[in-house]
């Protein structure tokens, strides 16, 4: 048994926290843009009953609006990110863009009820690592002997190179006015896990699944000043795919080459609340927001083989909850023209004790702006642009990485000291119109 367990712990123990290794540009790997408003003015827009695009930042907004709407539109990333490693480091390699859904339909039932449906991708990325980026994960390392005969060797550890996941969440809400300045929304989110890729120098795991939790909201609005609290809860998602060691030397000592596996990934929980005012009415609007994101759901994640229902790997995170805080205005050029502003300030959830090359997160600042357009009374048209500066992580780590434990934990030790630097550019395109619908 010990023969068979080695090979398996030692070399995919670390790899498979790529689960979280999709390259993110808010708190951990989630993407807080859910419209082209919200990317506009930082994601303030929890406390908006006025914006369109509002709606899915908080689903009580549904009631403050005359008609129904539909919103659809494209968010398109483009993350940059780097490591100066002595001996190695570089470039991470990503898709030349990263697309993202944002969909909103709000129906109004009556002058009480509304209903809506969101579409979004409020986690995931892409990154890819070239095999030589650490260079104390790099050649081989003894076998102990014994049971392994003298002298034997097995690859020293599994580098990350592609890490891929792509999480779609549906959002049926439904939308109550209790009086004429009070909403309160609840709803469900259905997380759809299209693509999950974790491959590594060494071994692979492919596959798919999906989980669900539920969402609340409310939105206060008397004169100028409004206030909203949106929450969703923490779900977890079920994985299943297959996982492949890739290296035959490993396959040679007694690892299953392939075999079907699964993994539950916890997601956080978010909170949101948020006070607007209209400074100038009917044309300068200043929100402020503060968010909070429950990222001590995401502790560790187990991969299960379905052969024997052993444990193929454990990978410790050990985040903590993160805040961010957030401003956005709006102005009005005109009754057809508004202008949009934003600054964000995100602290990162992840702590020098478990730090990850795959994750290399650290506090961030956002800047956006944007332009909405009307084309007629029904119509409109959005553009917004937002810049994510990571402020430089110089990590350095005391404690030594050893690849005969089992399993071998990379998270954390002196094999991913180096120095991370990462920018991230957002645009965002959107198309809306309104209808009556009773």
């Amino acid at each position: 048994m010990r023969r068979m367990h080695f090979p398996l712990s030692a070399v995919a123990a670390a790899v498979l926290a790529v689960c979280a290794a999709e390259r993110s540009h808010a708190s951990g790997y989630a993407v807080p843009e859910l419209s082209t408003a919200g990317l506009s003015t930082a994601n303030a827009m929890v406390a908006n009953p006025d914006e369109r695009g509002a709606i899915i930042y908080n689903p009580a907004a549904m009631a403050f609006h005359d008609q129904s709407l539909i919103n659809a539109g494209m968010l398109f990333l483009g993350p940059d990110l780097s490591v100066d490693i002595p001996g190695g480091g570089g470039d991470a390699t990503t898709a030349d863009w990263f697309v993202a859904p944002m969909i909103q339909a709000s129906i109004r039932i009556d002058e009480r009820w509304s209903a809506g449906l969101g579409v979004t991708a409020p986690f995931g990325l892409e990154t890819r690592w070239a095999p030589n980026t650490f260079p104390e994960l790099t050649g081989t390392a003894p076998l102990p002997s014994p049971p392994f005969a003298p002298g034997s060797r097995i690859p020293l550890s599994p580098q990350p190179t592609q890490s891929k996941l792509e999480i779609l969440d549906f959002t049926p809400t439904v939308t109550y006015l209790v009086t004429p300045q009070l909403a309160v929304s609840a709803g469900a989110d259905i997380y759809w896990a299209k693509a999950a890729q974790l491959d590594s120098t060494l071994t692979q795991l492919e596959g798919d699944g999906g989980g669900w939790g539920f969402n609340l909201s409310a939105m206060y609005v008397k004169d100028r000043f409004s206030a909203g609290i949106n929450f969703h809860s923490a779900p977890t998602l079920t994985l299943d795919g297959t996982y492949s060691v890739l290296d035959p030397r490993l396959v040679a000592i007694g690892a299953n080459p392939s075999q079907t596996a699964s993994l539950d990934l916890d997601l956080p929980w978010r909170l949101q609340l948020g006070v607007r005012y209209e400074v100038i009415e009917d044309k300068l609007a200043v929100e402020f927001d503060w968010t909070r994101t429950g990222w001590s759901e995401f502790q560790e994640i187990e991969v299960k083989g379905d052969l024997n229902g052993a444990i193929l790997s454990r990978d410790e995170n050990q985040w903590d909850d993160a805040d961010a805080f957030r401003i956005g205005a709006t102005y009005d050029v005109r009754d057809a023209t508004q202008l949009r502003v934003g600054y964000a300030f995100d602290k990162t959830p992840q702590g020098d004790d478990y730090f990850s090359a795959r994750v290399p997160d650290n506090d961030r600042h956002l800047f956006s702006l944007g332009v909405a357009q009307k084309l007629n009374e029904r119509i409109q048209v959005e553009f917004g642009y937002m810049y994510v500066l990571f402020e430089d992580r110089d990590y350095r780590s005391s404690r030594p990485y050893d690849p005969l434990t089992a399993p071998a934990e990379i998270n954390g030790t002196t094999a991913l000291n180096g120095d991370y630097s990462t920018d991230v550019h957002i645009f965002g395109l959107e198309v809306s119109t309104s209808f009556d619908a009773f």
